[in-house]
């Protein structure tokens, strides 16, 4: 079986050949190819001579390429990530492809990252850290809040939404949380309400649910309007959930009172590659970084050895599962018919 990975950075080629390796005694016989560019319609004919493709999350698999990637043999495309909001399942299952991802993996990596970015906004160590530098050691602008005690608006209670609510609620806070599918796992944690009567009750929301047609652009002009005046934003999940102009806007009316994302909507173009030499012509993002009380990430809250070397294991299971098969236990294809969809998840890189 011959394999193409898309998107590669180092680190994929280490994990994902680490594991590759251990396997190697396995009668799959998995040969990989790796490709350091995107999957787009420029770049899928190349995939030609392998059977299965490998991709993130910014890689494009609309129908066209789906078109393309049927016409030259591939009959697997496996996600290395939860999230398939960039994959066109209805016409892979049309063409006999199956898509499989990696449903969890270290969900305590991104609950954690959460965690720090709400402390580094809070207690604004992030402007310290660059004062310090310049010799300035005078504390005026940095006051933050006590976390005890303050509200949390958890919108996702998939597992990374209940990690954070974990450690949240160790800290003392008051956990209220919003899904359209609730989970037992919160019991003890906290209490489901509605958005619209949960968002006035929170100091800091954090965004933990997956992109879709119905929650892209949750967080809105109207939804920030019903929020609490100062509060936190926190997003770690999909770009998509945060209308940036809204969010630039209730920033300069003080309605936000701060904003870490490790996502963003137009994130494709820029993220996971050096820009430093270049002219960036996204001004929406420009805007955000000019904020003090702004953090941008560039989508790494998943980024530890646990969860890569967990996201490398299971896309190599998937794909060995579907040569012994045809199908995996992943398989979104599978899942998917005319009436349903397969369940998204809770947070998906």
């Amino acid at each position: 079986m011959r394999l193409a990975v898309f998107s590669t950075k180092p680190y994929d080629k280490k994990y994902i050949a680490l594991q590759n390796n251990a396997r190697a005694g396995s009668s799959s016989g998995i040969d990989i190819a790796y490709h350091d560019f995107p999957l787009s319609t420029d770049t899928a004919a190349l995939a030609e001579g392998a059977d299965a493709v490998c991709v993130f999350v910014n890689d494009g698999l609309g129908s066209e390429v789906i078109k393309v990637l049927a016409r030259i043999g591939i009959s697997a495309i496996l996600l290395r990530c939860a999230g398939f909001n960039n994959v066109d399942l209805e016409a892979a299952k049309e063409s006999g492809i199956m898509v499989a991802n990696v449903p969890s993996y270290s969900p305590e990596s991104v609950a954690e990252f959460t965690v720090a970015l709400i402390q580094t906004l809070n207690r604004n160590t992030h402007r310290a850290y660059n004062r310090l530098r310049e010799g300035n050691f005078a504390l005026d602008g940095l006051l933050g809040f006590t976390l005890h005690g303050k509200t949390v608006g958890i919108v996702g209670t998939g597992k990374i939404g209940i990690a954070t609510a974990k450690i949240l609620n160790g800290f003392r806070c008051r956990i209220l949380a919003y899904d359209k599918y609730e989970s037992p796992a919160l019991a003890g944690l906290g209490e489901y309400m509605a958005l619209d009567e949960m968002l006035p009750e929170c100091d800091i929301i954090s965004l933990h649910c997956p992109l879709t047609e119905e929650t892209r652009h949750l967080i809105d002009e109207s939804t920030i309007a019903r929020m609490k005046r100062g509060v936190m934003i926190v997003n770690t999940a999909r770009g998509g959930l945060l209308d940036t102009a809204a969010a630039i806007k209730a920033l300069k009316a003080k309605q936000i009172g701060s904003l870490a994302l490790d996502v963003y909507e137009d994130e494709s173009a820029l993220f996971y590659n050096d820009h430093s030499g270049d002219v960036i012509h996204d001004d929406l993002l420009m805007r955000l970084m000019t904020f003090p009380n702004v953090i941008v990430c560039g989508h790494q809250a998943f980024f530890t050895d646990e969860a890569l070397s967990e996201i490398a294991s299971v896309t190599l299971q998937n794909l060995e599962e579907f040569i012994a098969t045809g199908t995996c236990k992943n398989s979104l294809t599978e899942a998917l018919s005319s009436t349903s969809r397969p369940a998204a998840p809770a947070r998906g890189i």
